[in-house]
């Protein structure tokens, strides 16, 4: 049975090989549990004051728990077994004493113990956050926003978690297992041989378990971080969703996922469930074996007192519990093992390449671009083929083609979302790879066909573009882009808060706050994709009036599909699966009788006919 039919059937358990299951997610994904731990110390390791005083604190309420038995046995030889009772009121105010500093010493190694864990996680949260803005557009493309939004949310407080309730415990059975056994060793060899017979078959049985739950485990995180990624997608498609009528096969979508989710939960934890059964049952065989055996070397020799026996069935509850707490910790640090595992593997990520060696910062550019037998393909599929074009100061350059000719791929080329394979584009006569791409970016600006808002005012909105603008640069930059009006007539004008999905407000008033954001950004060149697509006619004609004025004295790229849109466009490339098929001013190409002209006549074609 796959692992597939096998999570399917959780509870055919006598048809399930635990193997195959543990074996196949194993091979699935390699992993380095090892080398995830050490770099999770290398953050905790940030906080080496505060762990010595933990690790101190550590040794104190061990020793005191290891005090506290040892005390009693000796008091049972010493006072009771002899019926002298005059000790008894100084033994009592000792052991009050040892269970004072116990609790003090717990109490003090968690408060530090938090503020360790919370300051780890806030510096891991923060280098993962740091390094999606490393990473380039191509990492983000291929993967779901929520299933990353996952590695930042569930993945680091799976780990936070995880170093609140491990870190100490596991520091504390170590310490607490090792004064045990010495203190064990010292009261009788014997009966310490006797209470560790039972560890080869602990170990045994939590090397099985936790063989089969490592693999779980990861493969909970995984479909968790799937499932948060499906959410997402859905939350942000429900306009499409409801369009379409597919609510129900959303819905079954996301209940096939969901019992993914509860299948390899339900393994995990059933699984890891056993050790704490196991662990008491040879507890109770270990008291057992202790009482037995200790009781006839109290009988039969003087090698053992009754006072020992007593602190040998408390020892070898002290003795079983640090590893029955290692065990169940080990169940929780695999899971936090997993989640760290899906943090590292984004900061492994490659970073978007560095700049090259003495690329230089970018003051000024006059904006004259030269392509020059420029390709490019997204990982094997060729994209564009020996494209060869040059876009003179102040021009504007409009892209043109059916749908996947090539037209956003040029405009990612020359803002370097992503470098060429080969050829070479100059921007003034410099190469681009030649120059910081920060310093590039820095003297452009774009409007998308997808607006994109922040939860900001909508002076923040606008005031993107260029930080330092003042409120009245803002307020011209709407006005130029016909956004002043309908701003005003806001509750709170420009201090209105939008959200994120700009809600309150039409998508061609979105669209035209990111027109206002480029206004304020006053680049040298501009890049517009279908900028006015989601504005009506008679504010196009406006928007159009005042994207002419932007333009002047500006390199301007313009990706368009509505080709009465950019017909006074300096110069028009067509593009048909990544070549150039034509290019010149629109009279020109009308003239040629071409491609353009056959497309540019359907249209008007289609415009007559609706």
């Amino acid at each position: 049975m796959s692992i597939k039919q096998a999570l399917k059937h959780p509870f055919q358990y006598k048809k399930i090989p635990i193997n195959s299951i543990a074996e196949e997610v194993t091979k699935k994904r390699a992993n380095d549990a090892v080398g995830t731990i050490k770099r999770v110390w290398s953050y905790l390791a940030r906080e080496k004051a505060k762990l010595w005083l933990v690790i101190l604190m550590v040794l104190i309420s061990s020793a005191m728990s290891l005090l506290g038995p040892f005390m009693v046995g000796k008091a049972i030889d010493s006072f009771i077994v002899t019926k002298e009772v005059s000790g008894l009121g100084l033994l009592v105010i000792g052991l009050i004493t040892v269970y004072i500093c116990h609790s003090l010493s717990v109490f003090l190694q968690s408060f530090w113990m938090i503020g360790i864990a919370q300051n780890t996680v806030y510096d891991l949260r923060s280098d993962l956050f740091r390094k999606f803005h490393r990473l380039p557009i191509a990492y983000f493309d291929k993967r779901q926003h929520g299933e990353l939004m996952s590695r930042v949310t569930n993945d680091i407080d799976n780990v936070n978690n995880t170093l609140n309730q491990s870190v100490i415990q596991v520091f504390s059975s170590i310490i607490t297992l090792i004064g045990t056994i010495a203190v064990m060793l010292y009261l009788s060899p014997l009966l310490t041989i006797v209470t560790m017979s039972i560890v080869p078959v602990m170990f045994a049985a939590t090397r099985w378990i936790t063989r089969r739950t490592g693999p779980l485990y990861k493969l909970q995180q995984k479909r968790l971080g799937e499932l948060n990624g499906y959410v997402e997608e859905t939350i942000s498609g429900q306009h499409v969703i409801k369009t379409y009528s597919q609510e129900e096969r959303v819905i079954n979508e996301f209940e096939k996922r969901n019992k993914d989710l509860n299948h390899s939960g339900f393994w995990s934890l059933t699984i890891s469930g056993f050790i704490p059964k196991v662990m008491n049952m040879l507890n109770f065989l270990s008291f057992g074996m202790i009482a037995l055996v200790g009781g006839v070397l109290a009988l039969n020799t003087e090698l053992v007192t009754v006072g020992v026996i007593v602190i040998f069935t408390e020892y070898a509850r002290q003795f079983t519990r640090p590893l029955n707490e290692l065990s169940n910790q080990f169940n929780l640090l695999l899971s936090a093992v997993a989640g760290a595992e899906r943090v590292f593997h984004v900061m492994d990520e490659v970073e978007e390449e560095l700049d090259e060696d003495g690329a230089i910062e970018l003051t000024h550019t006059n904006g004259h671009f030269s392509f020059e037998n420029v390709s490019f393909g997204y990982e094997e599929n060729a994209t564009l083929s020996n494209v060869t074009f040059e876009a003179v100061p102040g021009q504007s350059v409009a892209f043109v083609g059916h749908t996947g000719a090539g037209k956003t791929t040029m405009i990612n080329l020359i803002s370097r979302f992503y470098n060429y394979d080969s050829g070479r584009i100059t921007l003034d006569g410099i190469e681009l790879k030649n120059i910081k791409r920060s310093s590039l970016r820095s003297h452009m600006a774009f409007v998308l066909q997808d607006s994109f808002l922040f939860h900001a005012t909508i002076r923040e909105n606008i005031r993107y573009g260029r930080l330092d603008a003042t409120d009245e640069e803002v307020e011209n930059a709407a006005k130029k882009a016909n956004a002043h009006d309908f701003i005003e007539q806001l509750p709170e004008g420009y201090d209105t808060v939008l959200d994120q999905d700009g809600s309150g407000i039409s998508q061609g008033q979105k669209q035209l706050l990111t027109i206002a954001r480029a206004f304020v950004a006053e680049p040298s060149i501009l890049i517009l994709d279908e900028a006015t697509s989601n504005i009506d006619t008679i504010t196009e004609l406006k928007i159009q009036e005042a994207l002419k004025e932007l333009m002047k004295g500006r390199t301007s790229f313009i990706i368009a599909h509505r080709l009465n849109t950019i017909q006074e466009a300096d110069q028009i490339i067509m593009l048909e699966h990544g070549h150039i098929l034509e290019k010149g001013s629109h009279e020109e190409l009308l003239n040629k009788k071409g491609h353009y002209y056959n497309l540019y006549k359907s249209q008007l074609r289609e415009v007559v006919g609706s």
